[in-house]
């Protein structure tokens, strides 16, 4: 994919996201992803508190939860809209990154939550993007990723790029960038697996 390309599909991604902020709010605010927060924070070893970063933050629902736990959680979002409702929401540091254009300081995280995040960097861009992410990480620190499930297809849906990932694709991806699988499970939790949308997984730094 070409430079200029990836480019578009960032800022058409980005510009849907802004436009719909307030209503995205209203509408996942209070998401239950409890479950999500927690097998990463089983998989970080030591007492904590840790150091946490909340990739693709949004207007800042986990970045407040985490912080009710003690921890010191860093949000990062590309979209401009969603760093400013979460600064006020969380009163947490949040960075304003692309994903396609990350510049994190190395070794400088326990943790990397990225709950419905991932999903939207090109499968082009993402063995780079990943090993950027393992960078970032202190040794055997861990990532939480959730995707949509699918058959590794990618492409629009209206305005919002995506790709959706069969859990063997994935661990190829994710392994090759220097990770070993700790944990995967599908959510939401107690449905029939053709109900369950989301493949989630957990990762620690080789």
């Amino acid at each position: 994919m070409r430079d200029h390309d990836v480019s578009g599909i960032t800022a058409r991604t980005l510009a849907h996201y802004g436009q719909h902020a307030a209503s995205f709010w209203e509408g996942t605010r209070d998401h239950d992803v409890s479950q999500n927060r927690a097998a990463l924070l089983a998989a970080l070893e030591g007492p904590g508190p840790f150091t946490i970063l909340d990739l693709g933050c949004g207007p800042g629902r986990d970045l407040a939860a985490f912080r009710a736990e003690g921890h010191t959680p860093i949000g990062l979002d590309g979209c401009a809209r969603f760093v400013e409702m979460a600064r006020q929401h969380a009163g947490c540091e949040v960075l304003h990154q692309d994903f396609l254009r990350l510049d994190l300081e190395a070794g400088r995280f326990d943790g990397i939550f990225a709950n419905a995040s991932l999903f939207h960097v090109p499968s082009g861009e993402l063995p780079r993007v990943l090993r950027e992410l393992h960078a970032a990480l202190r040794p055997r620190g861990a990532l939480f990723s959730s995707n949509p499930r699918g058959d590794d297809r990618e492409g629009w849906s209206g305005d919002r790029y995506g790709c959706a990932w069969s859990l063997e694709r994935w661990r190829e991806h994710v392994t090759a960038a220097g990770f070993e699988e700790v944990a995967h499970y599908y959510r939401p939790a107690g449905l029939p697996r053709a109900q369950q949308r989301w493949l989630a997984t957990v990762w620690r730094k080789r």
